[in-house]
C-alpha cells in the first residue's frame, strides 16, 4: 500500500465519521437526535437546515461509495502477487522441514 493509498484510506474514514453523523442528526417524521441541538423545533439548526443536511448527506453518500470502490481499486493485488506469496510461504516452510529433519537426525 502506497502513500497514495493510505491517503483514500485516512479520506476514506473522515468521510464515513462525516455521514455517520450527519445520519444520526436527521430527524425522521419525529424530533429525532435533532433534537438535541435544537429544543423541540424540526430542524436542528434553523428552518431551513432539513434541506442542507439532507442534501450533504446525500452528497457524502456518493463520495463514500466512490471512494469505496477506488480504495478497493487502489489496495488490489492480482494473481501473480498472491501465487508469489504463496510459493514464498511454501518455501520458506519446506526450509523448516529440513532444519527440523537435521535437528531429529543428530537426535
Amino acid at each position: 500500500m502506497g502513500v497514495l493509498g493510505i491517503i483514500l484510506l485516512v479520506v476514506f474514514c473522515i468521510v464515513a465519521l462525516l455521514l455517520l453523523f450527519l445520519i444520526t442528526i436527521q430527524g425522521q417524521n419525529s424530533v429525532g437526535l435533532g433534537g438535541i441541538f435544537g429544543g423541540n423545533s424540526d430542524s436542528a439548526f434553523g428552518s431551513g437546515s432539513s434541506s442542507f443536511i439532507t442534501k450533504a448527506t446525500t452528497v457524502l453518500a456518493i463520495v463514500f461509495m466512490v471512494l469505496s470502490l477506488v480504495v478497493a481499486l487502489v489496495n488490489k493485488s492480482s494473481d501473480d502477487e498472491i501465487q508469489s506469496m504463496i510459493k514464498k510461504t511454501q518455501t520458506t516452510s519446506v526450509e523448516g522441514t529440513t532444519w527440523l529433519e537435521d535437528q531429529a537426525a543428530s537426535n
